[in-house]
């Protein structure tokens, strides 16, 4: 494999599709110095969803900036079947695949909502691989808040506009909404944790948690920092459930000095 943030990788700000086992994904890359910065987006995003926000993060800390829309997400290959409880785990083992097929032997994990999730299963599952977290309200079990905002989401969307919004980030809006929204009211998914996970993860972790978040508490993070070694957090006061694009100042210079403290 060649080193973190080889040229290779990262020589030009570049939109362009990777195909990982077999399936298509849409991809974009900002250049830098260092180890990559993976951004891992929440349960309805996709590369076009981060909007300006992996190039300022690449500005910012100088790193290169990988983006890209998972499998059923953007312009990515669509979904071969329904989602299953263990879909994030699959997630998990997919983001070591696509780090194999670009050479990439560590990387800084960005992950948000979902995202933030599927990044703390990743870093259990492969330790040695993951040089920090910066996880933005990330879940480790499944609140009735979460539930009941995600079932008040399903009459939003066969009421309003939000299709329409979601069709300008995504090849097919309703798969990519029904296949989320499913899963997540699925009665399965409620036993859903991934807390046994926690003690095997050895990266520092930059939590981030907005105070107005309607998916998720302030439990979540707490629970991420009794279980890791090494955290550090944000709480963000008039902050809803995405703080990069709520507060992007705040979070950007939360990322620079994280990542300096632990010498990233």
């Amino acid at each position: 494999m060649t080193s973190p943030g080889s040229r290779d990788i990262v020589a030009d700000n570049i939109s362009q599709f990777l195909v990982v086992d077999g399936v298509r994904l849409e991809m974009e890359i900002w250049k830098g110095e260092g180890s990559p910065i993976l951004l891992l987006h929440e349960g309805l995003g996709s590369v076009a969803m981060w909007r300006d926000f992996p190039a300022r993060l690449a500005a910012v800390l100088r790193h290169p900036v990988l983006a890209w829309s998972r499998r059923g997400y953007g312009l990515s290959d669509h979904l071969s079947a329904a989602r299953a409880p263990d879909y994030m785990h699959q997630e998990a083992n997919a983001v070591i695949h696509f780090m194999d097929v670009l050479a990439i032997e560590r990387a800084v994990l960005f992950g948000h909502s979902d995202g933030g999730s599927i990044a703390l299963i990743t870093a259990a599952y492969s330790p040695e691989r993951i040089a920090a977290l910066i996880l933005e309200a990330p879940h480790v079990y499944v609140e009735q808040l979460t539930v009941d905002s995600i079932a008040a989401t399903r009459r939003v969307y066969a009421t309003t506009n939000l299709r329409e919004q979601l069709a300008r980030h995504h090849s097919d809006p309703d798969r990519v909404f029904w296949a989320w929204n499913d899963i997540w009211l699925d009665a399965r998914f409620r036993d859903w944790s991934i807390e046994d996970l926690l003690p095997a993860i050895r990266a520092p972790a930059l939590l981030i948690q907005g105070q107005d978040d309607k998916y998720g508490t302030i439990d979540q993070i707490d629970r991420i920092a009794r279980a890791l070694p090494h955290t550090r957090r944000l709480e963000l006061v008039r902050c809803g459930h995405s703080p990069h694009r709520d507060q992007p100042r705040a979070v950007l210079n939360a990322a620079a000095a994280f990542l300096e403290e632990y010498g990233v």
